[in-house]
């Protein structure tokens, strides 16, 4: 009796080894992504006005890719790293006021390592939908702590948010960022972790810590845009000292790594999310940020794993930000389990051997109406000019006279994936913002997303981190275009200023047939907050906002139009507008 029990018992605990040994073999994954910051803005690339150790030492001992592209602006390079698809194909056709929103029937990156059993964290900038489920908590991570905007108004202990909380930061953005990094990591370092950095800078506003401008303020440059009257130096300064800081926060990361013993079992990847934002040195490319020319779409590109992957190597191949899905999942062992077809290809093969098979391709930049395609030796740009990349990599001299084969080639291509690829992009602006998902608790509804009528004035052109003032007429409002997706009782806050001459404004919020109604009794007001900006900046400055508790309302599941309207104005104002803040009880 005894034997056959021992034997059973041996069996079991030889299964649960063998599970607990399969599962600590999946390498943990650390995705750090930049925020317009160029191929040229990495001392490793040659540019000598900066100093990029961290980075510098990620790729002497990692793999780089020479030639690897992403989109020309945020929302659609994230789309593509998070689904391997092109980003015409998600639904995101603009950087805010709800086109940045990513397709609920895409699966993410993130979904599919949290299936495996992976925990998943983001951390910054996630600009691919605010409202859950568009939300990153509801797209695959556990843990979010950032902001989903496309462009944030201040870096010094800035309003964030916590899984859909608003809460405050500490310090400087990308430090606090990191850290939460940090913390996930060493939470995490006995489960395999999928961690996501997208950090928001050097995007403007040009803000870095003193220890890093001190650097740069009286600094003479030595290397410039291959057209010198177009670069401002002091925007390229400040864009320098702030990728320094991002370098510095690149070595905590790896430090972190080292030290609790996950080297040889955690992936580092680094790369920017589109060209640079300003004109500055970038090896003489054509085109910044926004562009589809190569210096618009090119980014630097590192992956590392210790003892897995050769050190030092440098790929020419062509690749792109629609790769790293289906290549991460690879070298994981996983089946990447998404319903549609990628249109990226695993890089495996030409990280781990030195003559892989390897079939051409073209890679497809769309922005605005603005198609470029990228073979391995050509370029054929917007207006249909072709370049030659490998004698000719500024795009100085079309050759398509010379080479009438290939241009129609790519011509051909070029008409095929428009037919086929971008006609699947719907620009749908009607699609509602939505209120109540029961994957999150909370549901911000910002002044970005709202229209204002009558004298209702947006703070900036751009929208992200906007509020709304001017609010002085009673037939004045601001609507939302909404959906509640839960019925239910709903506790309501408020962000705003007004000062102590204009409290006293009576307010109705309606949703459809529930009507609610409040009063403006606290003053508050708040400076703008334009003491750190190290270069004028296009976006509008931001401020304090007070966060009130209005109580409760009842909404009941539907579209329908969200509508904040005064009916009492005693002073001169009703409020400046922030947000509101709905939690379903």
């Amino acid at each position: 009796m005894k034997k056959p029990f021992l034997l059973l018992v041996f069996a079991i605990l030889l299964f649960s080894c063998t599970e607990k040994t399969i599962q600590t073999q999946y390498p943990n994954i650390i995705l750090i992504l930049s925020d317009d910051q160029g191929w040229g803005d990495l001392s490793y690339h040659g540019n000598t006005n900066l100093s990029t150790p961290n980075i510098d030492e990620l790729a002497k001992t990692g793999v780089t890719f020479d030639r690897f592209y992403v989109c020309p602006v945020c929302s659609p390079t994230r789309a593509e790293l998070l689904t391997g698809r092109y980003h015409v194909r998600s639904g995101v056709y603009s950087t805010s006021a709800g086109g940045e929103r990513l397709d609920l029937d895409e699966t993410t990156i993130a979904e599919v390592f949290k299936k495996a059993g992976y925990k998943t964290a983001a951390y910054g900038k996630w600009h691919n939908g605010m409202q859950a489920p568009y939300h990153p908590n509801s797209r695959g991570f556990d843990d979010f702590y950032g902001f989903c905007s496309g462009h944030w108004g201040n870096y010094y202990s800035p309003m964030l948010e916590h899984n859909g909380e608003i809460v405050k930061g500490n310090g400087f953005i990308i430090d606090n960022l990191t850290q939460h990094g940090l913390d996930f990591i060493t939470n995490n370092k006995a489960n395999p972790f999928f961690l996501y950095l997208p950090f928001n800078t050097p995007h403007s506003p040009m803000q870095a810590p003193e220890k890093f401008w001190n650097k740069y303020k009286n600094k003479n440059l030595q290397m410039f845009h291959r057209d010198t009257t177009r670069e401002d130096v002091l925007f390229t300064k400040a864009a320098l000292a702030m990728c320094e800081n991002i370098d510095w926060n690149v070595g905590r990361i790896a430090n972190k790594i080292k030290e609790l013993g996950l080297a040889d079992n955690t992936i580092v990847l680094y790369l920017s999310d589109n060209g640079p934002n300003s004109f500055r040195w970038n090896d003489g490319m054509k085109g910044k940020k926004g562009s589809t020319d190569e210096g618009g779409v090119r980014s630097p590109m590192i992956i590392k794993w210790k003892g897995t992957l050769p050190a030092g190597k440098e790929i020419t191949t062509i690749a792109a930000g629609i790769d790293l899905l289906p290549t991460l999942t690879d070298l994981a062992g996983l089946d990447n389990q998404t319903d549609k077809e990628l249109d990226g290809v695993s890089l495996k093969p030409l990280l781990l051997k030195e003559n892989p098979d390897w079939d051409e391709r073209i890679i497809f930049t769309h922005w605005r109406g603005k198609t470029s395609l990228r073979s391995q030796k050509f370029r054929l740009d917007d207006k249909n000019h072709l370049y030659n990349m490998e004698t000719d990599p500024g795009q100085y001299s079309d050759v398509a006279a010379k080479f009438p084969g290939i241009y129609d080639e790519l011509i051909l291509e070029k008409v095929k994936w428009e037919t086929e690829v971008v006609s699947e992009l719907n620009q749908n602006a009607n699609r509602p913002f939505t209120i109540g998902h029961p994957s999150l608790t909370f549901t911000q509804i910002p002044a970005r997303d709202g229209i204002a009528y009558g004298n209702i004035k947006r703070s900036n052109k751009f929208p992200n981190s906007t509020f709304y003032t001017n609010w002085v007429n009673t037939n004045d409002s601001i609507t939302f275009n909404a959906e509640v997706l839960t019925s239910g009782v709903y506790q309501v806050e408020l962000f705003y200023t007004c000062p102590e001459k204009d409290i006293g404004s009576t307010v109705q919020l309606q949703f459809n047939q529930s009507v609610f109604e409040f009063k403006i009794t606290e003053a508050f007001d708040s400076p703008l907050k334009n003491d750190k900006d190290i270069y004028p900046r296009m976006e509008g400055y931001v401020k304090e906002f007070k966060r009130v508790n209005l109580g409760t309302v009842n909404l009941q599941k539907g579209n329908g139009l969200l509508t904040l309207k005064a009916t009492n104005i005693p002073g001169s104002q009703v409020m400046d507008f922030r947000l509101l803040l709905f939690k379903k009880l």
